[in-house]
């Protein structure tokens, strides 16, 4: 139970705006310059064995993010303790969190997603120049407030909540199923687990489903270091392949195939977005019922998480991209949409891959129409009977031979 209180070191506290990872948010007011900010608390009683270490990183955090000065990260004003309260006054931001917006259940139009995700790409590369990795990038800390503006927010204190991961039963695991493969294996981080992160947050939003989940955060850690989650494309149809390329290259598993820094991440996607019909309907920034609300959190709330789990989640890791997902040839393929003839040639040569033709890029394109074809044509096999099933394989065979017909039609076509 919250105990009420009036002030906090010398802000006015107006009341509560709602429960954070870590504390309470609190609504208050600056006396000196008659300012209302937004306070995030944090009870340093609830960590007494470790309250020295707990307390100075929580500053040194809030301290470094108070330095960064950017459109789409929310700017932090100072910060303080109040008995065994600590404390961060930031700006009071009038929006929706992007995780309310997409636990709506309807998949955001196409360009307003890249539009939001580049956002967050270029406020993270901001912050990364300043050697500032927020290690906890996921909806509940992207707020979008007017026109679909975004600020990314907690980076004061994303260090000291990812570090609260613990092998206790019932303890809070950071957010696993955004955590990046180094993360999940314990290893230094740096800039492009942020990028990995907001990758794993973009093929949320464009398909609706998590790339890496499961039943426990064993399951989802085993799936972060081992699972291709299917192309966004063959999830939404809607989804331009350009953006399975940009998702592919967030989400390699091997850092040096990541995208290197996130404002290359943010050029992509705003490339991509351009080349997209812009959509009429704008974000409801109006806050919903909540029983109008679909529970998707951001945290896993874990069974017993053991040292040897672990481990056996490590050793079992090939940490490989699936040949028919892999980052490489995305990149190549990303770069003959993207990038001047001079830099494909420059990149065909650093990676030893061939530069993809116009040919092969229309070719697969064909292909995947014709698969589509074929897909909305097939009856379900749900509850058919065993001979109606043999019907079946006999129409897929046919519509199989038509596929391969009209595939060599269209390649005779280009190549002759």
């Amino acid at each position: 139970m919250n105990i009420l209180i009036s002030n906090l070191g010398r802000y006015e506290v107006l009341g509560e705006l709602g429960q954070g990872a870590m504390g309470v948010v609190y609504k208050a007011r600056d006396p000196l310059i008659d300012r209302v900010v937004a306070i995030k608390t944090i009870n340093l009683s609830l960590a007494m064995d470790e309250k020295e270490e707990y307390e100075g990183r929580f500053y040194q955090e809030a301290k470094a993010a108070g330095r960064l000065n950017h459109p789409n990260i929310v700017t932090i004003y100072d910060v303080g303790r109040s008995g065994e309260v600590a404390y961060i006054a930031m700006e009071l931001l009038e929006g929706r969190e992007l995780r309310d917006i997409m636990n709506e259940g309807a998949l955001l139009p196409i360009d307003q997603v890249l539009n939001i995700v580049a956002q967050v790409a270029q406020g993270l590369a901001y912050a990364h120049e300043y050697e500032i990795v927020h290690r906890d990038v996921k909806p509940s800390n992207i707020m979008v407030i007017r026109d679909g503006h975004v600020k990314i927010t907690d980076f004061g204190i994303a260090r000291m909540a990812s570090s609260s991961v613990r092998t206790q039963t019932g303890m809070v695991l950071g957010s696993p199923k955004y955590m990046s493969p180094e993360q999940v294996m314990g290893k230094s981080i740096d800039q492009r687990s942020d990028i990995f992160s907001l990758g794993v947050m973009l093929y949320e939003m464009l398909t609706g489903k998590a790339p890496f989940d499961g039943e426990n955060v064993n399951a989802i850690m085993y799936q972060t270091l081992n699972g291709i989650p299917p192309p966004p494309n063959t999830v939404n149809p809607a989804v331009p392949e350009m953006v399975n390329f940009i998702v592919a290259k967030a989400l390699a598993k091997r850092v040096d195939d990541r995208y290197q820094n996130a404002q290359d991440f943010a050029v992509d996607l705003r490339t991509c977005r351009d080349t997209l019909p812009r959509s009429i309907s704008q974000l409801d920034l109006s806050k919903p019922s909540v029983s109008s609300r679909k529970k998707l959190p951001d945290t896993v709330e874990t069974a017993t998480v053991v040292d040897g789990d672990k481990e056996r989640v490590k050793s079992e890791s090939s940490v490989r991209l699936s040949k028919a997902f892999d980052s490489s040839v995305a990149t190549m393929r990303l770069a003959a949409l993207t990038a001047s003839s001079e830099d494909v040639d420059e990149l065909s040569k650093t990676l030893n891959i061939n530069k993809p033709s116009a040919k092969s890029i229309n070719q697969a394109g064909a292909a995947r129409a014709v698969a589509k074809t074929t897909q909305k044509y097939r009856p379900s096999t749900s509850q058919l009977p065993e001979d109606s099933l043999k019907q079946l394989n006999g129409w897929n065979l046919l519509m199989t031979v038509i596929a391969l017909l009209v595939l060599f039609g269209i390649t005779w076509y280009f190549v002759f």
